[in-house]
């Protein structure tokens, strides 16, 4: 143990421990209104309750995708990691945004005209039999309950431990309670409108909250943060350690490739392998989109989704500098004893960052607002994995156990979400025995281990006609004991404190989690082509579901079905013989309704435009080195 100076003696209020009684209105009132919504929604059908009916617009199903994305964990997590190591976390939300887009134009298609309702489902229709199905159902229920429900209420703990000084696990067990009834009551169309609405709270008092942090208090903007992040070090710290100091690449995305947190190669291709399964094949997602009313409102929302996606650099990352130049000693502590002093973890306290600038700054009303924001992006991020497990269980497990009604099925779904919450509360003291910073690293790296090879069996499963089940099923098992081999180690060799010397084994200690995700995708990829190519090829029904013309008939349609829209609106607008529509909306509504279309016009656009473009984007690039640099 490092030698310890005096404990300081500022900043030693860890929030209020009573709320006002603006607060407690706030908290009621919008949790009365969300309760109140479910009540009208359609949930009398297997299809009303688990894809709300297939009638979902673009604007719900895009807010209900970034909601169901931006939980409690990105409040807590992203604004810790913020304070801890500066701008370079915000590329996992960046690369996101790519993913959502590519879930929309790419993905979507394939599972909407394969009419499934789960992921495990497609898969079974794709390489037949039953093994890969019922594996990644287990698979996929296994992650969420073990990793998604444990990261929401561990973030919830944080926040109500620091906030409101109420009991930790009566605090969650009512959050979990309240959260299965409307899940249960409501099914996915309460669980979406509830999203949207909690979606548009989450932006107003995240933005509210960085603008009053940024703006209005002693930080005064955003160069003082640039020139005050750097000096934020604690003033009780490990001696002859660089403890507590903030991180010199603080402000790069792009950091070495061998010795910092965040390696540029592992961003650009490491960390797009498990975003892929997050974005693109995982059950909580995709049943969102699955319930749009058709592919154009899938697309839509997928669009919205990406443009919300730059916002959580504002809404949490920044707040999470911010906190660390206000509360150095606390958010930034560096010392053992002091951290365990202040947040009762001796590991680190940034994941406190966010409620401490929540509860010290804000006045009373805001802080209300704030407080339902967090419990909601709780309470939204457990609703969607209640739901979607529920549909997993269902639809991919209890179906193959015995032949079972359309409303024994919706019984059963409501059941198993009870069952979620039963499990949820026994894992608490794990949770609670594990906090800190180092179970958000330890959850995202779980994810790192468990996600590439479900991605790679999903990317060749829907885009290579040849891969078959063999290929895929061996691939998926090989993949994943690899990848267990890796976390088993990890967990066996935790990363050492920085005042502690790195005695890992070289493989643990030079393999970067990203690099390793690169290795884990290509081994499976491998494994996938290998077997498939000298396994029996799959047959004409199965490969129909993965050939793209699944994806241009859909396209063919819709974009049929626009134009006659189009046409009938401009001849009974305007009493005139039809005409064709302007370049410029052409030009969208290709974009919107296929990526071929899309993609010849705009390379045309491109190259006619090709000097207007290089200004732009040279004059994009110097913004982006005055800024980050």
């Amino acid at each position: 143990m490092p030698n310890v100076s005096p404990a300081p003696t500022k900043e030693d209020s860890q929030g209020p421990k009573s709320l006002p009684a603006a607060d407690i209105a706030v908290l009621v009132v919008y949790f009365l209104l969300i309760l109140a919504s479910m009540w009208k929604t359609k949930r009398s059908t297997v299809n009303g309750y688990f894809l709300a009916g297939k009638n979902m617009t673009w604007w719900p199903v895009g807010t209900s995708l970034f909601a169901s994305n931006v939980g409690s964990g990105h409040f807590i997590g992203l604004a810790g990691s913020g304070a801890a190591a500066g701008i370079g976390p915000v590329a996992y939300e960046w690369n996101g945004m790519l993913m959502v887009l590519v879930l929309g134009w790419f993905f979507l298609p394939i599972y909407i005209a394969s009419g499934v309702t789960t992921m495990p489902e497609y898969l079974q229709r794709r390489f037949g039999g039953k093994r890969i199905q019922i594996f990644i159902a287990i698979l996929y229920l296994f992650i969420y309950i073990f990793t998604k429900i444990s990261v929401d209420m561990y973030a919830g703990a944080v926040f109500i431990q620091q906030a409101l000084g109420w009991d930790i696990y009566l605090a969650v067990v009512l959050l979990l309670v309240i959260t299965a009834f409307y899940t249960v009551a409501g099914g996915l169309a309460a669980v979406i409108y509830t999203d949207a609405a909690q979606t548009l709270v989450m932006l107003m008092g995240a933005l509210t909250l960085m603008g009053f942090s940024m703006c209005f208090t002693e930080v005064g903007g955003w160069q003082a943060v640039f020139d005050r992040y750097s000096s934020a070090i604690p003033s009780i710290r490990p001696p002859n350690t660089t403890c507590g100091i903030p991180r010199e690449d603080a402000f790069h995305l792009f950091r070495d490739p061998l010795t910092s947190d965040l390696p540029w190669p592992g961003v650009l291709l490491g960390m797009s392998i498990p975003s892929m399964w997050y974005w693109c094949s995982d059950q909580v997602i995709v049943q969102r989109s699955l319930a749009a009313k058709n592919l154009l409102h899938a697309k839509g929302g997928s669009l919205l989704a990406a443009y919300l996606k730059v916002l959580p650099f504002f809404m949490m990352l920044l707040p999470g500098m911010i906190s660390r130049i206000l509360y150095p000693d606390e958010v930034a502590c560096a010392d053992p004893e002091a951290c365990k002093k202040v947040c009762g973890n001796s590991v680190g306290c940034s994941d406190i960052a966010y409620a401490k600038l929540v509860m010290e700054l804000l006045p009373s009303g805001l802080r209300g607002l704030m407080m339902a924001v967090l419990l909601a992006a709780l309470m939204s991020s457990l609703t969607s994995i209640f739901n979607s497990s529920s549909t997993l269980f269902t639809m991919d497990l209890w179906r193959h156990m015995r032949r079972a009604s359309e409303w024994e099925l919706m019984i059963v779904g409501r059941v198993f979400v009870l069952v979620l919450v039963v499990v949820s509360v026994l894992w608490i003291p794990l949770v609670q025995a594990s906090q800190g910073g180092q179970l958000f690293i330890y959850i995202q790296s779980i994810s790192i281990y468990l996600q590439p090879p479900v991605s790679v069996v999903f990317l060749m499963g829907c885009f290579w006609k040849r891969t078959n089940e063999k290929g895929a099923f061996w691939g998926l098992v090989l993949g994943l004991l690899v990848g267990l081999v890796r976390m088993i180690l990890d967990f066996i060799y935790p990363v050492p404190q920085c005042y502690e010397t790195d005695s890992r084994p070289d493989v643990i200690k030079y393999v970067h989690y990203l690099y390793f995700s690169i290795i884990l995708s290509l081994f499976t990829l491998t494994v996938v082509v290998c077997i498939s190519l000298t396994a029996e090829k799959p047959t004409e029904e199965q490969v129909s579901l993965a050939h793209t013309s699944l994806s241009d008939t859909i396209h063919s349609q819709y974009r049929l079905k626009l134009q006659t829209t189009f046409l009938k609106a401009v001849h009974t607008t305007h009493s005139a013989p039809c005409r064709r529509p302007s370049k410029w909306l052409s030009f969208i509504t290709s974009w919107i309704c296929g990526p071929k279309t899309f993609f010849y016009l705009g390379i045309t656009y491109a190259w006619k435009h090709l000097p207007q473009i290089s200004k732009g984007l040279t004059l994009l690039v110097h913004c982006l080195n005055e800024i980050f640099h």
